[in-house]
Order: C-alpha cells, then sequence, then structure tokens
C-alpha cells in the first residue's frame, strides 16, 4: 500500500505534466523532501558481484537521474546501487517536447527523449564531488546524436568516468537515437566492445582497479541476435549484461497515449523483458553477471526476475506511480519472503524457474 505521503505526493506531480513532474522530483531529492527508508536490509539479501558487494539486489535504473544530481539521496531511499545517466560527451537538449507520456491504466510510461543531459564535464564535477562516499553508484554512458564517431563517444566515456563509477554501462539499446541500435548488431557490436575494453583496461592499469563494464541490451531482439550478443559478451570479456532497455512493441494497452513514438516501460514490459533476460542466461551461462530491468513493481517481480537468472534487478517507471517509499518496501518484502522460506542467501533462489522463462518463445 502507499503512505499517506506516496499518495499525496502523487496528486502534486501528477498535476503536472511528466517532465516538469521529474524535475521536481529531483529537486525534492536534492532538498531531502523524500523521507529515507527506515530500515536496513535483511543480510540475506546481499550480492557480491564483479568485485563489489551490494547491500541488496534493488537497484535504480538509468534514466532517472540522468546528470548525477541525487546517486546519494536515491541509495537513502532504500535501493542498494544506483545508475546515473544516460551521459553523452556533449550537451545535448533531446527530442522536441512533449516527450514523456504517462499510460496511466497501464502503469507504464512512454518516452522519447533522445539522451537529453548535461554532457560529460558537468557529471564528472558532481561525481568528483562524491569522492569518498560509500555506496554503489554506476554511470552509464552514450553517444551523442549526431557523433561521427560513435564508438569514439562511448571511449571518451570510459576514460571520464572508470575512476568515478563503481561500474560503467554501455548503452546501445535506446530506441530514441536513431541508428543507436544498430550497434547490437554482431559486427558494429565486436568492434564497440573492444575499443571499450581496451579503453577500461588501459584505465585500470592507471588507476589500480578494473572499473566492471555492462553492456545494456534492447528487449526487441530474436534469438540470433541473443546468441550474436553473448559470443561477443564473452569473447570481449565484458562483466555482465544489463536485460533490458525499453521496447518499441507495444502489447495491449488501455491508456490514450499508447501509440505514442517512442520506448515503452512499466508493468507491460515485465513478461519480454524477463523471457530475453533467461535467455540470455542461458547463453551466457552461470558465472556472467545479468542486472534484470522491465516491469518490477514488487517484491515478487523482482524476486521473479532473479529466479529467471538475473543477479540483480532495477526500477524506475513503477517508482513514478508507487512513490519514494516503493524501494524501502520492496527491499523489505524481498528479506520477509527469504526469511519466510528460509533461504540464507538470494543467491539460492537465482535460475530456479530460468527454464519456465528460457523456454518461452520471442515471437
Amino acid at each position: 500500500m502507499m503512505s499517506l505521503f506516496d499518495t499525496l505526493g502523487r496528486g502534486l506531480l501528477f498535476s503536472f505534466d511528466p517532465e516538469t513532474a521529474h524535475g521536481l522530483s529531483i529537486r525534492a531529492l536534492k532538498c531531502g523532501l523524500a523521507l529515507p527508508t527506515a530500515t536496513r536490509p535483511s543480510p540475506r539479501l546481499r550480492v557480491s558481484l564483479c568485485g563489489l558487494d551490494f547491500p541488496n539486489p534493488l537497484g535504480m535504473a538509468a534514466g532517472y537521474d540522468k546528470n548525477g544530481e541525487v546517486p546519494d539521496a536515491l541509495l537513502r531511499l532504500g535501493f542498494g546501487f544506483a545508475e546515473i545517466g544516460t551521459v553523452t560527451p556533449l550537451p545535448q537538449p533531446g527530442n522536441p517536447k512533449p516527450r514523456i507520456f504517462r499510460l496511466t491504466q497501464d502503469d507504464a510510461v512512454i518516452n522519447r527523449l533522445g539522451f537529453n543531459n548535461e554532457g560529460h564535464a558537468r557529471c564528472e564535477q558532481r561525481l568528483a564531488a562524491r569522492a569518498g562516499r560509500s555506496g554503489i553508484v554506476g554511470v552509464n554512458i552514450g553517444a551523442n546524436k549526431d557523433s561521427a564517431d560513435r564508438v569514439a563517444d562511448y571511449e571518451l566515456g570510459v576514460k571520464r568516468f572508470a575512476r568515478h563509477a563503481s561500474y560503467l554501462t554501455v548503452n546501445i539499446s535506446s530506441p530514441n537515437t536513431p541508428g543507436l541500435r544498430n550497434m547490437q548488431a554482431r559486427e558494429s557490436l565486436a568492434e564497440l566492445l573492444a575499443r571499450v575494453m581496451d579503453a577500461r583496461d588501459t584505465e585500470a592499469e592507471r588507476l589500480g582497479r578494473k572499473t566492471p563494464v555492462f553492456l545494456k541490451i534492447a528487449p526487441d531482439l530474436h534469438e540470433g541476435d541473443l546468441e550474436d550478443i553473448a559470443a561477443e559478451v564473452t569473447e570481449k570479456a565484458v562483466e555482465g549484461v544489463i536485460v533490458s532497455n525499453t521496447t518499441i512493441g507495444r502489447p495491449p494497452l488501455a491508456s490514450s497515449a499508447r501509440n505514442e513514438i517512442g520506448g515503452l516501460s512499466g508493468k507491460p514490459l515485465f513478461a519480454r523483458s524477463t523471457v530475453v533476460l533467461a535467455k540470455m542466461r542461458r547463453l551466457l551461462g552461470p558465472e556472467r553477471a545479468i542486472i534484470g530491468v522491465g516491469g518490477v513493481s514488487s517484491a515478487d517481480t523482482a524476486l521473479e526476475k532473479i529466479r529467471a537468472g538475473a543477479d540483480l534487478v532495477q526500477l524506475y517507471t513503477s517508482m513514478i506511480y508507487a512513490g519514494p517509499a516503493l524501494p524501502g518496501r520492496v527491499v523489505a518484502d524481498m528479506g520477509r519472503v527469504l526469511e519466510t522460506q528460509n533461504i540464507a542467501t538470494i543467491r539460492e533462489i537465482r535460475d530456479t524457474r530460468l527454464a519456465d522463462w528460457a523456454d518461452r518463445p520471442l515471437d
């Protein structure tokens, strides 16, 4: 159930257009108006992955804190980690407004933002200012829309943020930058990952540590695409995959904004993204890290992603509808489920429903 604070906050924010409401929520977090979670997560929820120790497996997905303004405030809400961005080398305004649409009847959102952000320099200033603070903060990097060499943009992102980020996410799966998803094709992906991992390894020599790299993929892929991606991720020794970004598909939807152009996120994405996740786990094997995203709105959906093969999960859209207390509730509920079922660590349930999801057809 939503708290009174959540209900009143949602009513106020929903009186504004979605993009204005988003900006107000960022300001509220900056001012400390969102109440932090009151309880510590169960030790059963701890996850060790890629050399990082996550207090719980629930993260804030990229897209909310695009410019690295409030990662610590997000962590105080109960998230085990926060991912900022997508950030591009140069500032860019993104696509024309309006470009975010609430599908309230479906607990979903369609966006066509187009990597609007303040650029590397401004984001790096903010991350440098939080040096020495605890908490896992990933940086999601992208390419400028008009870049002459998009792969070089990702290299720049690695060089700029490897020192500040707990991990880096290479985002080639947004549907809102023309041609970006073409980089998921095997030949293009091979070049991208080779150059990104070379840049990461060069930075590792200087920093004395390797910043883990994740590849974020789209849910709108076919079996052969997934096989190619898994092969390149394995060959290039990429630490993990994030499954998935928004979808250009349109499952049955009730809201009037259902035909808007852009990427769909929220509850309708859960099934498709979980099938892709499980198929990717089967292709990658048990050791490679996977973060599951898409339709996570409760402890049940978060745990199901893990049963389907995810090590960690992320949410964003569901917090628009359920409010800032959602992450704390989800984490507390996950802990209670494990305690009730006498499960010592959340890792024990990973892959327990892998076959149920991976055997489902994509088309």
